[in-house]
């Protein structure tokens, strides 16, 4: 029989470094005691909460105002061995936390049909070479902890019972080459979708939001999905940009947790949208903010820990969304400009002959 955990039985969990079963029902207030009892986790993510630590002492110093911070972090070099030390990883309380993330992202996705069938597919980084990862054939809308599982940076399964998704390899793909990567999710948006359909890149500068959350939406090739072309191509772009338009195929995100990239799952297609409904009025949409103000939103990406390999590019080069409306030229005004041919003499001769004659006859 699965066993009922409730928010006493969570605090006891801690104080015990016990692990909770994967096929247990939490109540609410069981699941509210997981989510604060995260921030206590020590770094590794797993085992007691940190000495000194407890919920009054939590409480008074939650006075001073915080940022949620999801990001999962380990101390390098203590990925778990034995499979024994792999099935308690697995199994610990601050993992259970992220299992229960990474089900309640997936149900997001599928409420704004991002997701049919069994589409998409979640990752989340837990060590050097450890990954969550959501399993093939199951629909991201109804997942359970219990459907999560754990499989190294090459894809092969340590923990679970149900088969990881093959398309784990293109979120191990960015994972291998970007370590600010820590969870990647995959879905198909119908607006970034139909992006990717018509292979036409979302334009830039036109939304600050989408400049500084998202950068430049990059375009992949296309390549059959779960493939190892497909993890090397989307792979290499995806390092330097955190949301990637497959072609034909959907829209891949990543972020510091999983959170993280989801919202930008969202940010995309609500994008795509505006940009959809902008083309059709017409009016200036190629233009940009203008006003230089490009450069600063690469600027604040910067200073929020996010990559962008467009520093140091002109504004010009930053809007230059002459593909998405053509027509649209790009004017780069500090760009020098080329210089004009040579004279010469014989033509010079000539003019002076010509203008002299004339010259002449006016005076006659």
């Amino acid at each position: 029989m699965r066993q009922v955990i409730t928010a006493q039985d969570i605090e006891t969990l801690f104080r015990n470094g016990t692990a909770l079963p994967d096929d247990a029902i939490l109540t609410p207030s069981a699941r509210d005691a997981l989510r604060s009892r995260a921030s206590l986790l020590p770094a590794s993510g797993v085992g007691r909460p940190i000495a000194g630590t407890s919920s009054s002492a939590s409480a008074s110093q939650s006075d001073e105002p915080v940022v949620p911070d999801y990001e999962f972090k380990w101390k390098p070099g203590s990925d778990p061995k034995t499979p024994a030390e792999i099935a308690a990883f697995f199994n610990s309380p601050a993992i259970r936390i992220l299992k229960e993330r990474m089900c309640d992202m997936g149900r997001r996705m599928w409420a704004k049909d991002y997701t049919d069938g069994n589409g998409g597919n979640i990752t989340i980084r837990v060590g050097d070479n450890l990954v969550l990862c959501t399993p093939t054939l199951i629909s991201k809308g109804f997942m359970q902890p219990s459907d999560i599982g754990l499989i190294d940076m090459d894809g092969k399964q340590l923990a679970g019972t149900r088969k990881r998704t093959s398309e784990a390899m293109t979120h191990l793909g960015i994972m291998k080459r970007q370590p600010l990567c820590k969870a990647c999710v995959h879905a198909h948006p119908p607006h970034a979708t139909a992006f990717a359909v018509a292979r036409v890149q979302p334009p830039t500068c036109l939304i600050p939001e989408a400049d500084i959350f998202l950068g430049k939406i990059a375009l992949a090739p296309y390549q059959t999905p779960g493939s190892p072309e497909n993890a090397d191509t989307v792979g290499e772009i995806g390092k330097d940009n955190q949301c990637v338009l497959m072609l034909n195929h959907g829209v891949i995100t990543w972020g510091k947790d999983v959170e993280d990239a989801y919202w930008k799952m969202e940010n995309a297609d609500a994008y795509c949208k505006t940009i959809w409904i902008a083309s059709q009025l017409g009016g200036q949409l190629g233009e940009g903010v203008g006003g230089n103000k490009a450069k600063e939103f690469v600027k604040i990406r910067k200073m929020l820990g996010m990559p962008d390999n467009r520093d140091g590019l002109k504004e010009c080069e930053l809007c230059d969304n002459s593909d998405f409306r053509p027509g649209v030229q790009c004017q780069i005004p500090d760009k020098a400009e080329p210089a004009s041919p040579a004279a010469d003499p014989a033509v010079e001769a000539m003019v002076r002959t010509i203008a002299s004659q004339i010259l002449q006859r006016l005076k006659g």
